[in-house]
């Protein structure tokens, strides 16, 4: 599955949930704890029925930075193909943009924060 580029997606949010992954991905992801620093977690009353479905949960939390030092968001980093980073991105609403971050383990991986 990961012949090609490998992508690291990290979620602090409802890609970790088991539902919403087998709804966007057809497979549960399999993840290790990291956290990205920088950043602190707000939540987003989300409106898409389709992402309401999925998610289960009105409001998501969602991500922006930091002036804290010592803030930082924790979550889990998945590694995923270019297919699954483009049902990421359609699974995200208008209120989330994608970046790529460094993590606190040192792995670049895309992450969804506030548009």
């Amino acid at each position: 599955m990961f012949d090609q580029e490998t992508i690291h997606l990290f979620s602090y949010g409802t890609l970790q949930f088991a539902a919403v992954q087998m709804a966007s991905f057809g497979r549960l992801l399999h993840g290790s704890d990291d956290s990205m620093p920088g950043f602190r977690k707000e939540l987003v009353e989300i409106t898409d029925p389709d992402v309401l479905e999925k998610s289960g949960e009105r409001y998501h939390p969602i991500v922006i930075p930091s002036d804290n030092p010592g803030d930082e968001v924790t979550g889990k980093v998945f590694r995923i193909t270019p297919q699954e980073l483009a049902a990421a991105d359609a699974y995200e609403v208008s209120d989330y943009k994608r970046i790529n971050v460094t993590l606190r383990s040192g792995i670049h991986a895309w992450v969804y924060v506030k548009a």
